[in-house]
């Protein structure tokens, strides 16, 4: 039980517990609203309060595109900062978040204070970079989550960076780089693959990315005899058996689907958030799966396998960040996945952090990350730890 009060309330340190301000209306557009323009266009925006000093944030509610190819509208945040603009304008970092639930009412947006939440933000903004963190499609605004769908948070990722652009007074540049922790570095990943394909007019300099989800088959299986991989799965599956329609009786006992509801209904974000997830946690432990070896069966094989990113194009570099003593997101499952970037000729810098585990990995890397990112602005030649000894 400890453990779990650990776990959740690491988790959601992030978040202030107080209500976000926005009125619902904001996130609910209408139809016409959502046809009424190309992926990416804004369709409103309204000013934050409590911005980090030297920059003026705003909720912004976006046009992208959903997985069945029709219009959706996305809820975020931009966060622009004041000062010269450079030549070209300025620089973009989409932020792209960790868990936070997997119901509308869970995007980070409306949160008292999301501006906690994103690791490096200070040192970004002053450095003259635009920060853009979408919600992801189901958070925020109405409709489900795909929770660990690699395209639905590319596409999100993408459009959140033309929304930016769009902003009167951004003077917004082509360039960003994308920079996600947990399930935001799986999202990160699938931004640098997706960004040539469906974003031509931006140029991507770099993905970073820290405690990555990235097998995720291995991800579900190796976890769920822990408070946070029940947590993950259960989440997975309400998430999958919605967009997908993959069938879930053959998986979960009955009596189980109830407690996976309460959780799918439960933010991470508040005391009481962690505080009414910890009897379910506590009951999966007793009766969840009928078969733990679902990943191998399908459909659920087939939707792991698509879902787990596979390479970033080779010229855009790789920062990846991962804690020994992470027993999530395991560490040897990030270090196969940098030497498949390796093998396939990307630069890859790897920052090994000794000692820490898979909550305190953004904020422990930041620093690093942000450093990074600006090199890959100012056009230096990337580092490669691949050509190192492990």
């Amino acid at each position: 039980m400890r453990l779990v009060i650990t776990l959740l309330i690491w988790m959601s340190a992030a978040f202030s517990t107080s209500p976000a301000g926005a009125q619902s209306d904001f996130y609910t557009p209408t139809t016409a609203e959502i046809a009424g323009g190309r992926p990416g266009t804004v369709i409103r925006t309204e000013i934050l309060k409590g911005t980090p000093e030297g920059a003026t944030a705003y909720r912004m509610l976006y046009r992208s595109v959903g997985l069945d190819g029709k219009p959706i509208a996305v809820s975020g945040v931009a966060i622009v900062p004041s000062g010269p603009v450079p030549p070209g304008g300025r620089p973009i970092v989409a932020w792209a978040h960790p868990t936070t639930g997997v119901q509308p009412q869970c995007g980070p947006s409306r949160a008292g204070d999301i501006f906690q939440s994103i690791q490096g933000l200070r040192a970004m903004i002053a450095r003259g970079y635009i920060v853009a963190a979408t919600d992801y499609p189901g958070l925020g605004a109405p409709g489900t989550h795909p929770y660990l769908v690699g395209e639905s948070e590319g596409r999100s990722v993408i459009d959140s960076v033309r929304a930016a652009r769009q902003l009167a007074g951004a003077s917004a540049g082509r360039r960003f780089a994308v920079w996600g922790h947990s399930q935001g570095g799986h999202a990160a990943l699938f931004t640098g693959i997706l960004a040539k394909r469906l974003a031509p007019e931006l140029n991507l300099v770099g993905v970073a990315a820290a405690a990555p989800a990235t097998e995720l088959g291995p991800l579900l299986a190796d976890d769920i005899d822990t408070d946070g991989g029940r947590n993950l799965t259960a989440m997975t599956l309400w998430s999958w058996t919605r967009v997908y329609k993959a069938p879930l009786t053959k998986i979960i006992y009955e009596q189980a689907i109830p407690v996976v509801d309460v959780l799918a209904a439960d933010c991470i974000e508040s005391l009481p958030d962690i505080l009414s997830r910890l009897r379910p946690t506590k009951a999966l432990e007793r009766k969840f799966l009928i078969d733990e070896d679902f990943a191998a069966r399908q459909p659920w094989h087939s939707l792991l396998d698509r879902n787990s990113p596979g390479l970033v194009p080779r010229g855009i570099p790789v920062f990846l960040a991962q804690g020994t003593e992470d027993t999530l997101v395991r560490p040897q499952v990030t270090r196969n996945y940098a030497d498949k970037l390796c093998a396939a000729g990307s630069a890859v810098r790897f920052e090994a952090l000794q000692g820490v585990g898979h909550l305190p990995a953004a904020e422990d890397s930041a620093a690093a990350a942000v450093d990074w990112m600006e090199q890959r602005f100012n056009g230096a030649p990337p580092p490669n730890d691949c050509t190192q000894p492990k």
